[in-house]
């Protein structure tokens, strides 16, 4: 075939739709633009686990590796009905039939989205994607302020005012995302607070969607996650996956709970025609070892609770440095964030730095420090607001042997590499709220 002339070639007219970058895998790409020129990072801004996944689960997910037939849209039998244990052995009574398998949650909250249509509320803050997927779809994403110290579920009273709002503005509201424990604070809300949450979405006819990805990673033991399933089981939908508790991002699995009843049922059809449409099934070796982690074998729910215990120990280490730099810090419940608020020094931030926003704070500290963090108004905070959102869970090592001792330690911030990022992080900190300037490292 002959080659076109330069004359024959025209320039595509068309413009792609703009849509940046995800924040969380933004600065994780700024750190290793940094880590390539040689630069010092301090990785507290992508939210990864962190620790490495269990030989077991990797066994799985070998013995699988044959499997590279379609399976069924919904999921696989045997991963829905381990699925179905897992929730009904958490209070939730489930049916296999109720399972809907995706490669990933996020694909999952996406679909669900587009089933619903119409506006959604999140909370504020919230993780970046939820008000994200909505624009996408071309749906308002409401944000709604979060009750003090429980962030992830909008206030009852406000949601109940934003939706007679919304439904007098002609936008009315058919969703609230809510997340249990929270990213990005790291808090839970209380029974009391997600109760009033069922009772205004039952008064406004709202469907909720449950994000509850980090219930199994509570920082205490004896603390438990009071789901919207249980108190709207007619009208909330559970989600969650592999990539936290098991740091299984990489594979890309994730589950909703459906409610019962007849709307349940119809959701099934409309996500699982979504689904045929976008992702087909998900991978069947992925499922099959996903089938083994929901059922819950004793390996790896002690590898889920040392996980537990380190993201606690060190998100509590790396509170305390930020709170004597002079930060608030709402006390973590959960996860492994945290969302300090530096507004107490914000005077000297702005006279010695320039500092009056929480993406000046952000950048100041990836520039002069090489900190990656995330600034509050990635979730949907105020661009004044001095807060950010800190993961400390890329600290436990560069490999998995550092990651292994940090998982087996009784006191993981003493090891020597966690200690040392520490010690970095309050140097960053005491240049920001009580050092002097100094010339900032030229970038190539």
């Amino acid at each position: 075939m002959p080659a076109l002339s330069p004359s024959a070639v025209r320039p595509v007219a068309t413009t792609p739709r703009a849509v940046p970058l995800s924040a969380t895998l933004a600065v994780n790409e700024a750190l290793a633009r940094r880590a390539r020129a040689g630069l010092p990072v301090l990785p507290l801004g992508f939210g990864e686990a962190g620790i490495p996944i269990h030989p077991a689960l990797t066994a799985a997910l070998a013995e699988a590796a044959g499997r590279g037939g379609y399976g069924p849209v919904a999921g696989s039998d045997e991963l829905r009905e381990a699925v179905a244990g897992y929730w009904t052995r958490r209070g939730m009574p489930t049916a296999p039939d109720r399972i809907v398998a995706g490669p990933g949650s996020k694909p999952l909250l996406f679909a669900l989205l587009l089933s619903l249509g119409g506006a959604v509320a999140v909370p504020k803050p919230s993780w970046v994607s939820y008000a994200a997927q909505a624009a996408l779809l071309g749906a308002d994403p409401v944000l709604i302020a979060t009750p003090p110290g429980e962030g992830g579920v909008p206030s009852p009273a406000l949601l109940a005012d934003a939706c007679v709002r919304a439904r007098a503005a002609g936008r009315p509201l058919r969703a609230v995302v809510v997340t249990l424990p929270d990213n990005p604070t790291g808090t839970l809300a209380s029974a009391g607070t997600v109760q009033r949450l069922c009772e205004a979405a039952r008064d406004h006819d709202l469907v909720i969607i449950s994000d509850e990805i980090y219930r199994d990673l509570l920082h205490d033991p004896d603390g438990s996650v009071q789901s919207p399933a249980l108190w709207a089981p007619e009208r909330t939908v559970v989600t969650t996956a592999l990539s936290k508790s098991l740091g299984a991002g990489g594979w890309r699995l994730g589950v909703a709970r459906l409610p019962d009843g007849p709307f349940g049922a119809e959701l099934r059809d409309s996500l699982t025609g979504i689904a045929s449409e976008i992702w087909s099934s998900a991978p069947a070796p992925v499922q099959h070892a996903a089938a083994y982690a929901f059922g819950e074998p004793p390996e790896l729910v002690a590898h889920i609770d040392a996980s537990r215990r380190l993201h606690a120990a060190v998100v509590r280490a790396v509170g305390e440095r930020f709170t004597a730099a002079g930060a608030r810090v709402p006390r973590p419940q959960g996860a492994f964030y945290l969302y300090p608020d530096l507004d107490p020094v914000r005077d000297r931030l702005r006279a010695v730095h320039g500092v009056t926003t929480g993406a000046g704070l952000t950048a100041l500290l990836l520039e002069r420090h090489g900190v990656g963090v995330l600034p509050g108004s990635a979730f949907g905070d105020d661009a004044e607001a001095l807060r950010m959102r800190v993961a400390p869970s890329l600290l436990y090592g560069p490999d998995d042997e550092h990651r292994l001792a940090a998982l087996a330690s009784p006191d993981p911030a003493a090891l020597p590499w966690v200690a040392e990022a520490l010690d970095r992080l309050s140097g960053a900190l005491a240049d920001l709220t009580d050092g002097a300037l100094e010339p900032l490292p030229e970038v190539c």
